[in-house]
């Protein structure tokens, strides 16, 4: 038996995708609809979510992932911003308890892609890490930075010359953003380099 046929091969990884926005939510709003059917379509077409690890959106996307038919455990992680992983919410399989405060905030932009459903200004500060980090972002267009910052670019940088119409793209529904991941993630798989001087 040749060598290659021992070696099992890597499974593939499956994109991890940020859903951020209100960390508070009145249960069955519109906002909270959204992110668990969000979390539920993520897990559905194959994706895992990762969120803040605490209530309001976090905790409906994962909420959602969980109740996804496809759904596997490991599929729901969450980067809680204490040292305790008992902060994180009961949907949550994988708990990061990060430690970093607010700053957790550029760990969950370093996802594959971020969707954002409202939000304030963690939301935002998220949203900006994203755009540094040449992140495939969704805004939803709903109340909210998310919806303020739908259908526009963060800044004038070019992040991808080939991709013209670069921005944070609007949604309107889980559907809606299924559908941008499927066309357009495989185009935003760039990384950042670091902070240069500018000439």
């Amino acid at each position: 038996m040749s060598q290659s046929s021992q070696t099992p091969h890597p499974p593939t990884r499956r994109p991890l995708i940020a859903v951020i926005g209100d960390a508070k939510l009145e249960p069955g709003s519109v906002k909270d609809r959204l992110a668990e059917d969000i979390g539920r379509a993520l897990v559905d077409a194959g994706y895992r979510v990762l969120t803040g690890g605490l209530g309001g959106v976090m905790e409906a996307a994962s909420r959602g992932a969980r109740s996804s038919s496809k759904y596997r455990s490991g599929d729901t992680v969450g980067v809680v911003p204490g040292h305790d992983p008992g902060e994180a919410n009961a949907f949550v399989d994988v708990v990061l308890a990060s430690g970093l405060d607010h700053v957790r905030n550029s760990v969950v932009a370093h996802a594959d892609a971020v969707i954002a459903v409202g939000g304030g200004a963690g939301t935002m500060s998220e949203i900006c890490f994203a755009w540094i980090y040449k992140r495939l972002i969704i805004g939803m267009r709903v109340e909210g930075w998310s919806g303020r910052m739908a259908d526009h670019r963060v800044d004038e940088r070019t992040r991808y010359p080939n991709e013209a119409d670069d921005r944070v793209f609007g949604a309107d529904s889980a559907d809606d953003v299924v559908r941008i991941l499927v066309d357009r993630l495989a185009h935003f798989a760039d990384h950042h380099r670091g902070v240069r001087r500018r000439e």
